[in-house]
Formats: C-alpha cells, sequence, structure tokens
C-alpha cells in the first residue's frame, strides 16, 4: 500500500473470535480521549505508509508484530485537515500471552467486541470505524 496524501496515524482492531485487544488511554488532559478505551495504533514517523505506522505502532504498543497479509481490511478516515487509518486483522488462534505491554496507556484488556462497541468510554471514532468493519463483512458474506 503506497500512500501519496498525508496522514496522522493509525489504529488496528485485533479481533480474536468475539473479542479485541483494548487500551485503556492514559489519564492525561494533554491527549485526545483521555482515560478511554482505544485500539492499538499511533502517529506517523517520517514517509511510513498507514500499514508501516500501524504494524510499528503495534509493535511498540502490545510487543506482537503481525505481516502486512494479515490486514484483511483497512480504510482512511478524514476529520477536518487530516486523515487517518484503520485496520483489521481477524486472528481466531491469536494467544493473549504473546502480548508485551509497552509504556503507553495503563493496561490493556481481552475485552467482548460488544462491549466495547458500547461502552461510554471507548474512542467514538474507533466504535463507529470497527461498526463499519463489520457492515461491509457481513455484507461480503451475504
Amino acid at each position: 500500500m503506497r500512500v501519496t496524501e498525508p496522514f496522522i496515524g493509525a489504529k488496528l482492531a485485533i479481533l480474536v473470535g468475539t473479542r479485541l485487544v483494548a487500551i485503556l488511554r492514559d489519564d492525561i488532559a494533554s491527549i485526545p480521549f483521555p482515560d478511554h478505551w482505544d485500539l492499538p495504533g499511533g502517529g506517523r514517523e517520517g514517509q511510513e505508509t498507514p500499514e508501516e505506522t500501524v504494524l510499528r505502532e503495534t509493535r511498540e504498543e502490545i510487543g506482537v508484530a503481525f505481516a502486512p497479509a494479515e490486514l484483511v481490511w483497512s480504510e482512511g478516515f478524514s476529520s477536518g485537515a487530516s486523515k487517518d487509518w484503520m485496520f483489521v486483522t481477524e486472528q481466531p488462534h491469536f494467544d493473549p500471552d504473546r502480548i508485551r505491554f509497552g509504556d503507553e496507556g495503563q493496561y490493556w484488556r481481552m475485552a467482548p467486541i460488544d462491549w466495547f462497541l458500547n461502552e461510554a468510554r471507548a474512542v467514538p471514532n474507533q466504535q463507529e470505524r470497527l461498526r463499519k468493519y463489520f457492515a461491509a463483512r457481513e455484507s461480503e458474506r451475504s
């Protein structure tokens, strides 16, 4: 994936059956959505592609490396003058013991997907984007 337009970052939904990897963001007033549940990912460095960004950030945040071929869905989203990306990987045999939590965020959990989609303290745009993925997946299966 070669993206020519600028973007600020990327997030990854790691789906494990009916659960996903969720990270409770730091409770620092200077960051967006402090003390909210989020997905692994973060900001672009240099001239990274969206894939390179999300794979690097996931390694840094939870210590797990995925191959680009394991990303089953992606979409870019614009909000105002900036753009960011959302990726999904479905990992039915993922072992959460592989996770080595980094130094960003308070902690992580394997959260029920329905909980994340309805949690008042989840980052709203990640909820919306994940719903969009599930709608697209359901449409493909119909």
